[in-house]
């Protein structure tokens, strides 16, 4: 079934049918996807909750469905999940934090909100020794989240992600990271 996480304003929770038709139109916005290789259609953002979804009901974690609890209007996602490519930081498993809102939503402090409760999540919860984030370099508003959230960045750690087109100006990505005893 998977976990709910509950923050003053949030609920991250496991997705519903009713998610699909909004995370679409999200992940079909040239701003929220300025940083991504392109944008998704219909089809590929629903195959995307597929996998977050499938992720959830077989870890009970992952990157969850996120709700206002005033409104339970779904806003985005925001969660933790398995880094899937290969990278100087993956040669132990990793596992990165995320979150994609819908862009009426920046700017609240809603991603930081959730981000928080995450990494509590992955640290009290799962006892991971570490977590990560990545975003492209000129990604400044993701980047400060990370900061915000006490993720610290080291430069020696940027790295080209291998996902992402050659020549793509979001192919060369920051790398932030905190570990159990900084979280503490």
């Amino acid at each position: 079934m998977g976990f709910t996480i509950k923050t003053e304003r949030l609920i991250l929770r496991p997705w519903q049918e009713r998610d699909l038709k909004p995370f679409a139109k999200l992940n079909a916005d040239p701003q929220v996807r300025e940083f991504f290789p392109g944008l998704l259609t219909s089809q590929e953002s629903d195959h995307a909750v597929k996998i977050m979804s499938d992720h959830i009901e077989k870890y009970g974690w992952g990157f969850w469905a996120v709700s206002l609890i005033q409104t339970d209007e779904f806003i985005g996602m925001i969660g933790l999940e398995d880094v899937h490519f290969t990278a100087h930081f993956t040669t132990t498993p990793a596992v990165e934090i995320g979150w994609r809102l819908a862009a009426e939503y920046w700017g609240k402090g809603y991603a930081t909100e959730g981000a928080l409760a995450s990494l509590n999540f992955g640290f009290k919860e799962l006892e991971l020794p570490e977590i990560v984030a990545f975003t492209a370099v000129q990604n400044m508003r993701s980047r400060h989240v990370m900061e915000k959230i006490g993720m610290h960045h080291d430069q020696k750690d940027d790295f080209d992600h291998p996902k992402t087109p050659e020549g793509h100006p979001a192919r060369r990505q920051v790398l932030y990271r905190i570990d159990t005893h900084e979280w503490t």
